[in-house]
C-alpha cells in the first residue's frame, strides 16, 4: 500500500517534467527542418531511442541502483566515492580521523583494495576532479531549476494564446492573422508570470502535499495525450511506428548538416526530467519511481511523441503541403478537430497543459533543494535555512530563500527571451551536461563501489557517454541563440560553490593551526587563578580536538569561565544518515574534577539534527549517560584527548537523568531533593524550520537508584545543579542553517 501512495504521489512530483516535456520538444525544432514526411520519422527514431536508452535503461534500471542509503543525486554518488575510494576533500581533522569515521573505516577492511582505488586515492588531481564533478552537476540542476518553469509554462501559454484567438475569430467579422498576432504578444507573457509565481508560492507545502494535489492532474494530462496519440496513429499516418527502427537514425546522420545536427539540441527534450528520477529519490524510493516510469510515463510518451509524429507527417504530405501554418509542429495543434465536441476538449488540453506545465517544473525545483541541502551538508554552499516538511521521509526539503532566487530567475528568463527556442536551447544544454557528470560518476561507482571490472565500467561510460556527447556538441552550436544563459548561471552558482568550500577550507585549516591544547586551559586555571562561575557554557567550534583560539582569547581577557563547560561540535559524515544511537560522541577534556567535557555531534547529508527544539536537552542527557557508562563501558573510542563514547542507549542502571516536561511537573511537584526546574533558552540550532519555537520547561531528575555508585551521583547532581544556575553560548561563527 505505501509502493502505491508514494507511486500516485511521485506522478505529481517527479514525472510532471517528463510528462510536460511534448508540450515543447517538437514545438522547439525549426519548422524548416521539417522537410518531408522521412524527416519526421527520423525525428521520432531518435526521441524512441534517447528515451528508451537514456531514461529507461540507464536511470531506471542502473543509476537508481546506485542510490546512497535511498538517496540520489550527483552528491549521492559523490558520497559514495568519498567513502569507498578515500577521495574525499571536505575539511575534517586528520588527528581525530580514527574518533570520526572509525565506523565506516571497520566496514571496509576486509575489503581487498583494488588497485584502482589505490590510484585514485593516491593522485590528490582526481579528488579535485571528482568534487569539481559533483559540483558541477549540481550547477546544472540549478540551473535546469530556473529553465524549466520558463519552457514549461511558456509553452503551455501558447496553447492558451491559440485557444483565446480561436474564440476571438469565431466572434470577430475579421478573419486575417492581426489578431492572432496580438494574442501572440500580449496573452502568453502576463499568464507565465502569473503561474510561475503561483508554482513557487506553493513550495511552502512540501513535496507531500503538492504531490497528492498534483497527481490526479498528471493524470488526466497523461490519459488526455495518449488517448490523442492513439487517435492521431490510427487516423493520421498508421505507419508512423516503424520510426522505431533505428535506420531512419542511419539516414538522418548520413545526411547530416549544420542545421539538422543543432536541430538535436530540441530531441534531448524528450528525457527532460529522467535527471529528478535520480535526484527526486530521496523523496519517494526506487520501486515506486521504478514501476511507475515503466508501466505508465514511458509507454504513454511513445504514444504521444508517435501521435504528434504523425500528425506533423500527415500535414506534410504532397496533398496538404500548401496548407502547413507555421506552428503546426505545436501540440496542441495535434488535437483533432474532428473529436464530437471540439471547443470542449481544445479547451481542456489548455487548461490542462497549464497546470501540467506548472507541475512539470515541480520535479527540477525539488530536485533543486535536495542537491543544495546535500551540498550544505558537505561544506560546499553558504548556509540557508533548510526546512525539513516530512516527519517520515527525511529527504522532502524546502528551502525558502533558493526558491525566491529561483522564481525571480526564472521569472527574469521568461520576460528576458520570451522565446521557447531559445530557453530549449538553454534549457537542452543543461539535461544534457547533467546527465554527462552522471554517467562519468556512476562509472566510477561501478569500479570502485560496486567492484566490477574496470572493462564493464568502460563500457557504461563510453557507451552512455557517446551519446550524451552527441547531443551535448548540437547544444553548444545554439550557445549564441539562448544558451549562453545556462553558462552565465553556472559561472555564477560555481564561483559561489567553489569559493565557499574554499573558504570553508582554509578557515577550518587557520582553527586547527591555531588551537590551544587542552593542558593550556587546565594549567591556566590553576596557576592564575581563573575563577569559576555558576552555570554551563556551550562553546561551539568546527574542530574536535584542543581548545579553539577565539575561547582562549576570551579567557585570556577575562579569566573566567562556567563551572561547567560542553565543547560541541557538528561534523557531517559522506552519508546521508547516521542513526540517533550513533550521532553523540562524548568525551572529557582534561581531568575529571574540571568538569569539562567535549561532544561531537555526527549527521548525515541528509539529517536535520539542527532542526530540533531540544538540542540543550539532548546534550545534557548525553553527557548524564557518558558519566553513567564511562567506568564499565566496553565501546569507548581512543582520541588524542582520551576516551570518547557514543552515546545513545541506555545504561545498565537506567537513565543517568530523567527528562520531565510540562506536563509532569504538576503531578510530580517540585519539592524533591532531586529534581531541577528551569526555562530552556533556545540554542544556536533552534528555530531552523522558520517556525518559532516557544521555550519548553524542562526538568531532569536523578534516578532513585541505590547501585548508582556516589562519584557518579555526585557529577551528575553538579550537572544539574550548574544548568539550574544558566546556559550561556560561546559561538565562532553562524552555526545557524
Amino acid at each position: 500500500m505505501q509502493t502505491i501512495l508514494l507511486s500516485f504521489q511521485s506522478l505529481g512530483v517527479v514525472y510532471g517534467r517528463l510528462s510536460t516535456a511534448p508540450l515543447y520538444v517538437f514545438g522547439s525544432i525549426p519548422p524548416k527542418d521539417f522537410k518531408s514526411e522521412e524527416s519526421v520519422y527520423e525525428y521520432l527514431s531518435f526521441i524512441f531511442w534517447t528515451l528508451t536508452i537514456v531514461s529507461l535503461v540507464k536511470y531506471a534500471f542502473i543509476v537508481l541502483r546506485a542510490n546512497d542509503d535511498g538517496e540520489g543525486g550527483t552528491f549521492a554518488l559523490y558520497s559514495l566515492l568519498c567513502r569507498h575510494a578515500k577521495v574525499g576533500l571536505i575539511p575534517d581533522d586528520k588527528t581525530a580521523d580514527d574518533v570520526m569515521h572509525y565506523e565506516a573505516r571497520s566496514s571496509n577492511r576486509t575489503k581487498i583494495e583494488s588497485r584502482a582505488r589505490r590510484a585514485i586515492a593516491k593522485h590528490k588531481s582526481s579528488h579535485y576532479l571528482m568534487l569539481f564533478l559533483a559540483l558541477f552537476g549540481a550547477c546544472m540542476i540549478i540551473g535546469d531549476a530556473v529553465l524549466t518553469p520558463a519552457i514549461s509554462v511558456l509553452s503551455a501559454s501558447r496553447g492558451l494564446q491559440r485557444s483565446l484567438s480561436d474564440i476571438k475569430f469565431s466572434s470577430s467579422e475579421r478573419t486575417d492573422e492581426s489578431i492572432y498576432r496580438d494574442f501572440k504578444k500580449y496573452v502568453p507573457l502576463p499568464s507565465a508570470c502569473a503561474i510561475l509565481v503561483c508554482l513557487f508560492t506553493l513550495q511552502h507545502y512540501g513535496s507531500h502535499r503538492i504531490g497528492f494535489i498534483f497527481a490526479p492532474i498528471v493524470i488526466l494530462w497523461l490519459l488526455l495525450i495518449g488517448g490523442v496519440g492513439i487517435y492521431n496513429i490510427i487516423h493520421c499516418d498508421s505507419q508512423i511506428l516503424s520510426a522505431i527502427s533505428p535506420t531512419y537514425m542511419y539516414k538522418f546522420v548520413k545526411n547530416i548538416s549544420l542545421e539538422s545536427w543543432r536541430a538535436l539540441s530540441s530531441v534531448i527534450l524528450c528525457v527532460a526530467g529522467s535527471e529528478a528520477m535520480f535526484a527526486d529519490l530521496g523523496h519517494f524510493s526506487k520501486k515506486p519511481i521504478k514501476m511507475t516510469f515503466v508501466s505508465l510515463i514511458f509507454p504513454v510518451l511513445i504514444l504521444c511523441y508517435a501521435g504528434q509524429a504523425a500528425f506533423i507527417s500527415h500535414a506534410l504530405s504532397p496533398k496538404n503541403l500548401g496548407d502547413v501554418p507555421e506552428d503546426y509542429n505545436h501540440l496542441y495543434k495535434s488535437i483533432p478537430d474532428s473529436m464530437a465536441i471540439p471547443d470542449h476538449v481544445h479547451h481542456l488540453f489548455t487548461v490542462l497543459s497549464l497546470l501540467a506545465s506548472a507541475i512539470g517544473s515541480q520535479a527540477t525545483i525539488t530536485a533543486c533543494f535536495s542537491i543544495i541541502n546535500q551540498c550544505l551538508a558537505l561544506g560546499c554552499f553558504p548556509r540557508v535555512k533548510v526546512i525539513h516538511t516530512s516527519n517520515k521521509i527525511h529527504g522532502q526539503v524546502y528551502i525558502p530563500d533558493v526558491n525566491w532566487i529561483l522564481m525571480v530567475l526564472s521569472l527574469g528568463v521568461t520576460i528576458g527571451f520570451h522565446d521557447t527556442k531559445r530557453i530549449g536551447n538553454a534549457a537542452g544544454m543543461a539535461i544534457i551536461s547533467g546527465m554527462l557528470v552522471t554517467t562519468c560518476l556512476m562509472s566510477l561507482v561501478i569500479a570502485l563501489y560496486w567492484e566490477r571490472s574496470l572493462l564493464v565500467s568502460a563500457c557504461f561510460l563510453i557507451f552512455f557517454g557517446s551519446i550524451e556527447a552527441m547531443y551535448l556538441s548540437s547544444s553548444i552550436l545554439n550557445i549564441h541563440k539562448g544558451a549562453w544563459y545556462l553558462v552565465v548561471l553556472v559561472v555564477l552558482s560555481m564561483t559561489v560553490m567553489v569559493a565557499w568550500h574554499y573558504g570553508t577550507k582554509k578557515k577550518y585549516e587557520f582553527d586547527l593551526e591555531n588551537k590551544v591544547s587542552t593542558e593550556w586551559l587546565t594549567n591556566l586555571s590553576l596557576g592564575l587563578g581563573v575563577s569559576r562561575v555558576p552555570g554551563i557554557g556551550f562553546i561551539y567550534t568546527d574542530i574536535v580536538t584542543g581548545i579553539p583560539a577565539f575561547f582562549s582569547h576570551f579567557i585570556t581577557n577575562l579569566p573566567a569561565f562556567h563551572q561547567v563547560l560542553i565543547f560541541v561540535s557538528f561534523k557531517s559524515l559522506p552519508v546521508p544518515y547516521v542513526s540517533p544511537s550513533r550521532r553523540y560522541l562524548i568525551g572529557r577534556v582534561g581531568p575529571r574534577e574540571y568538569k569539562i567535557y567535549r561532544c561531537i555531534v555526527r549527521y548525515g547529508y541528509c539529517d536535520h539534527t539542527r532542526d530540533t527544539d531540544d538540542f540543550e536537552e539532548q546534550i545534557i542527557s548525553s553527557i548524564g549517560e557518558f558519566i553513567s557508562l564511562e567506568e564499565h563501558d566496553s565501546e569507548s573510542l581512543t582520541s588524542p584527548e582520551g576516551r570518547m563514547i557514543v552515546i545513545g542507549r541506555q545504561s545498565p542502571e537506567g537513565h543517568a537523568l530523567i527528562p520531565l516536561h510540562d506536563t509532569s511537573l504538576n503531578a510530580e511537584g517540585s519539592s524533591s531533593s532531586n529534581a531541577v526546574t528551569e526555562w530552556n533558552p533556545p540554542s544556536p540550532m533552534d528555530d531552523a524550520s522558520g517556525k518559532g519555537k516557544k521555550m519548553k520547561k524542562v526538568r531532569f531528575m536523578l534516578p532513585d537508584n541505590s547501585k548508582m555508585r556516589m562519584s557518579v551521583r555526585e557529577e551528575l547532581k553538579e550537572l544539574v545543579e550548574a544548568r539550574e544556575s544558566g546556559t550561556a553560548y560561546f559561538l565562532e561563527s553562524p552555526m545557524l542553517h
